[in-house]
């Protein structure tokens, strides 16, 4: 079996699209509905403007002074202070190297390609995590390659189980982590079970930290 990439040991999943990655420095991705006396962030990224994941009440709860905050336009404009970033930006802070990729549905209405809804592809000691965002399975995924790919499979608004299983292959990252359910919101963990029996990769199933 191949070995786990390092960075699986930092990754906590905090439900729904919500995951920290533990420091130094310490990532949030997505911020909604963090368990109390979480660690504060030096690093939020924000995929898209939506209320489950551009929370200005986490986010203000998990800033310090310092804390970069980056996310799409629209997800910037809601977050004082916050760095906008568009699909092909790059940005490196904290020695950690930021790519910006598109997030869309392309069978579905909620997150139009022109909304400028984001996934990120984050590269932290040497390996690679692909941040899915809100997104259908969309041609440009056949160009990442990453050592961790976080993918939602719920339906409704983003891919199902059978389309992110899709997805997985055409990125083949070593470990695969389903994302988007189980909040409320769309998807329960059937979804993610789905998944994991759909892809023939490596899938992990994280426990909400909470």
């Amino acid at each position: 079996m191949a070995q786990q990439p390092r960075l699986l040991a930092r990754l906590h999943w905090l439900g729904h699209d919500a995951f920290r990655i533990d420091g130094p420095p310490v990532i949030y991705l997505d911020p909604w509905q963090v368990p109390a006396g979480a660690p504060q962030a030096d690093l939020i990224l924000i995929s898209h403007e939506h209320f489950d994941h551009c929370s200005p009440q986490d986010i203000d709860r998990l800033r310090r002074p310092d804390t970069v905050i980056v996310g799409s336009p629209a997800a910037a404009a809601k977050i004082k202070g916050a760095k906008a970033m568009r699909a092909g930006d790059r940005l490196a802070v904290l020695g950690v190297e930021i790519e910006a990729v598109p997030a869309y549905n392309v069978n579905k209405p909620f997150h139009p390609k022109a909304a400028g809804g984001l996934g990120f592809i984050l590269t932290i000691e040497g390996e690679c995590l692909y941040f899915a965002g809100d997104t259908d399975f969309i041609p440009e995924m056949k160009a990442i390659r990453c050592d961790i790919a976080l993918l939602p499979v719920s339906g409704t608004y983003v891919m199902t189980a059978e389309e992110a299983a899709e997805a997985a292959r055409a990125i083949a990252p070593k470990v695969a982590i389903p994302m988007h359910y189980g909040a409320g919101v769309a998807g329960t963990a059937a979804d993610a079970e789905r998944f994991r029996d759909l892809y023939e990769g490596m899938v992990v199933i994280l426990q909400p930290e909470r």
